[in-house]
């Protein structure tokens, strides 16, 4: 996608299984990846770690650098940047099998969650009063399609504006258009606008979210 410079990058984790492709791809990456995937406990775990940083690693190729050059810092609530490339803008995320990267011309956060059940109490909860009812008054599988895809909105923009859950969820909110396919949001953390990319895999779903020029919208 060529709108801000917008690329998505995504991985099946299983793609990992191989012993000898696995040891490979982490002695290629840097020691602060390295380090990340040795704290983790559980091999699915040290996968999704792993894949995180091969995509790290594409994104940045399409820039002239590899992963294991760049030096990593995070800010005050710990979104992950480049000080020696502030042009590149990246976010990571993992879920399930799935690992995905996006890296863009502006700020970017994204999220990838599981399909699961709809959680009407979290959703009452956290969510906005709309929100919850555009969810509730849904059943079976769209109501459950609806809750991540919400929740998965929800978090791109929590890491977009660098807050993370130091924003409350409930602090703003997005809007659906009748037919689902479209959202905007109504937030007042700042005056800029915000670009929504999502897609949907077999079993689960992921959501981009961009500063933006306009309040384009879309979903793969």
């Amino acid at each position: 996608m060529d709108e801000n410079g917008l690329k998505l990058y995504f991985m099946d984790t299983g793609e990992l299984s191989d012993e000898t492709y696995y040891q490979t791809c982490y002695d290629s990456l840097s020691a602060y990846r390295r380090d990340k995937i040795d704290r983790q406990r559980f091999m699915a775990d040290k996968k999704r770690s792993m894949a995180a940083g091969i995509l790290m690693d594409l994104g940045l190729q399409e820039h002239g650098l590899r992963e294991a050059q760049v030096r990593v810092c995070h800010g005050e609530n710990g979104k992950p940047y480049l000080p020696d490339y502030p042009e590149i803008h990246y976010n990571l995320a993992h879920s399930g099998n799935m690992a995905m990267a996006v890296f863009a011309e502006t700020e970017a956060g994204c999220d990838i969650e599981k399909f699961r059940t709809a959680d009407l109490k979290l959703a009452r909860r956290f969510f906005c009063p709309g929100e919850y009812a555009f969810i509730a008054g849904l059943e079976g599988e769209e109501q459950d399609y609806a809750f991540v895809r919400l929740w998965t909105l929800k978090e791109s923009f929590l890491k977009v504006t660098g807050m993370g859950m130091r924003l409350p969820l409930n602090s703003f909110e997005f809007q659906f258009s009748e037919d689902g396919l479209y959202v905007t949001i109504q937030q007042n953390f700042d005056k800029k606008n915000y670009c929504f990319v999502e897609k949907d895999f077999e079993n689960c779903h992921a959501a981009v979210c961009i500063q933006d020029e306009s309040s384009n919208h879309r979903q793969g």
